[in-house]
């Protein structure tokens, strides 16, 4: 299934500022039905309201360092719930360690990609998910 732009997408990052540059490169992607969240917490919260009112998301793009509920823990609960464990999944973060890229992969995430990137990085990884 190709990427579809008009998906329902959620932005999860702590800092205003970085959800700001992935909103700017997924519109700049024809992406507009784009929302987002401060934090793991609330983000699983809208997801679930989305879901129940039957307007789900179609793709979560998640920094995975947040001080309340991490990306990580964001991506074992949506794994764990059988409503959401097919969801696409990216998981952005600063730490590129091979150590944090194995537990991602092992809790499900669906692709992975470290800051700084580009808009080109992001179309690759996305196009990866979406093949």
């Amino acid at each position: 299934m190709a990427f579809n732009p008009n998906q329902k997408i959620l932005i999860v990052d702590d800092m205003s500022t970085m959800r700001k540059i992935i909103k700017n490169m997924l519109s700049k992607m024809g992406c507009k039905d784009l929302h987002e969240a401060d934090d793991g917490a609330p983000a699983w919260e809208q997801l679930q309201q989305a879901h129940e009112a039957g307007q789900p998301y179609q793709f979560i793009v998640s920094d995975w360092n947040m001080p309340g509920l991490t990306g990580l823990d964001l991506l074992k609960n949506i794994r764990s719930d059988e409503r959401f464990k097919t969801l696409p999944f990216l998981m952005i973060t600063a730490e590129a360690e091979q150590a944090n890229v194995i537990i991602a992969v092992k809790a499900g995430v669906s692709n992975f990609i470290v800051k700084p990137f580009s808009i080109v990085t992001l179309k690759e990884k996305i196009d990866k998910i979406f093949p």
